[in-house]
């Protein structure tokens, strides 16, 4: 079901690609759980440890076995020659009691799995955020392209009417060799751009796992949580400390520890066993038994150092996941705040600057074409081509903004939408 799934999120995406029809973030994204080798990888990690909770599970299952021997002895009464004295039976063994190594084992594969779980979920998260930014990418290297090839066209026609100026005697030579370096430089400028183009969208098609499908067109994202509203710093750490993938992944490995180690104390105590043996022998002798029953006790009395060597290896492990979970806290809430920090400065200060540029450039372009009307000036191209570059600053913002967003999802290990509350924001002045 898993790969039927994978598979058919992956083909929403190629088909998109194979019809040329502009591809939508919400397709892109769609992809996330897809056979992707990072997903790949993680959920290889989540098979292994279901596998090993699966033998802990069955760790003191019954276990019934055949045995065969074929042998020759020379009994010690009656006659001195050797007989047959062969053996078929069948053993029944079940542990009745190991006085909790069974349960042990059992509670640290369960904790070995929730933290596989909580890894793969990360690990999903993080794709979501590598498939936004490589769409984001593929759009503003796009829009960049048509603003430089823009500039370069307004920069051509510069340089090629001043050839005629340059002949009337109107430019000097250095002059005219500025106006030509110019263009040169943004020429350059556009080609780089263009190869932008083609890099970008290698990327975003090795993220969908489509390395062959290069992305044609982009629809617009629409991104709606952009103006979400948020909770204070103060009242998300909470939460975040709570049900972060990661300390979740890393708390459930240290009770996995704690699980493991009362498994090994379990070592010390004597385990019960019952044991059913059905049997044929080829010499018939009163001392031997068809079918039999018994309860057999093991306990054992000394067994060196193994147990104290293995339970120090589980405390050095404890001590080590202990220190990752408070580095993991402190770098959680460091990113947390940095996160928050960079939302507010985007709404507040990044998004109202690129508005007033774009505005001002509205106004300049109205501006130039009743001058162009007028044949007053000229600059038309010009004017054109920076409107362009105050909409592709307003689109990075939006986009630096539905990705910061994405990560403080991700930090906060829940959607947006639980987290939303009125948000209070000063606005710097």
């Amino acid at each position: 079901m898993k790969r039927l799934l994978s598979a058919a999120l992956l083909l929403t995406a190629a088909a998109a690609l194979a019809e040329d029809k502009p591809l939508t973030l919400e397709e892109a994204l769609a992809t996330a759980d897809a056979a992707h080798p990072l997903m790949q990888a993680a959920q290889a990690d989540l098979d292994l440890a279901l596998a090993e909770e699966r033998i802990a599970d069955s760790s003191d299952d019954a276990t019934l076995t055949a045995e065969g021997i074929l042998r020759r002895g020379r009994p010690t009464t009656g006659a001195d020659d050797w007989r047959e004295d062969n053996v078929s039976r069948l053993v029944l063994r079940k542990t009745l009691f190991d006085f909790g190594r069974a349960r042990g084992q059992v509670d640290a594969a369960r904790q070995e799995v929730n933290a596989r779980q909580q890894a793969l979920m990360d690990t999903r998260d993080a794709r979501r955020i590598d498939i936004m930014a490589r769409f984001f990418d593929v759009a503003l290297a796009d829009a960049r392209y048509d603003a430089d090839n823009e500039f370069l066209a307004v920069y051509y026609v510069r340089w090629d009417d001043s050839k005629k100026r340059h002949e009337l005697g109107e430019l000097t030579t250095s002059q005219l060799a500025e106006l030509e370096a110019q263009y040169q430089d943004q020429r350059e400028k556009r080609n780089r751009s263009l190869l932008a183009q083609r890099a970008t969208r290698q990327k975003l098609a090795n993220s969908l796992n489509q390395p062959a499908r290069l992305p044609g067109t982009l629809a617009r994202p629409l991104l709606k949580q952009n103006d979400l509203p948020l909770p204070e710093y103060e009242d998300m750490l909470p939460l975040a400390l709570d049900s972060n993938r990661r300390l979740l992944a890393l708390q459930a490995q240290l009770d996995a520890v704690a699980a493991r180690t009362e498994a090994i104390r379990a070592d010390r105590a004597p385990t019960l066993d019952v044991e059913v043996i059905a049997g044929d022998y080829s010499r018939e002798s009163s001392s031997r038994d068809r079918v039999s029953g018994g309860l057999i006790l093991n306990w054992p009395l000394y067994q060196g150092g193994r147990i104290d060597g293995r339970l120090a290896r589980q405390l050095a492990d404890r001590a080590r996941l202990e220190a990752q979970i408070e580095q993991s806290r402190r770098a959680l809430a460091e990113s947390l705040l940095e996160t928050l920090q960079e939302i507010q400065w985007l709404r507040m200060s990044a998004r109202p600057a690129a508005k007033v540029q774009i505005d001002y450039r509205d106004k300049m372009l109205d501006r130039a074409r009743a001058e162009y009307e007028m044949e007053m000036r000229t600059n038309l191209g010009a004017t054109m081509a920076e409107t362009q570059a105050a909409a592709i600053r307003a689109s990075e913002v939006e986009y630096r903004l539905a990705l910061a967003l994405a990560r403080l999802e991700a930090l906060a290990g829940r959607p947006l939408a639980e987290l939303a509350s009125p948000i209070k924001l000063t606005e710097n002045k």
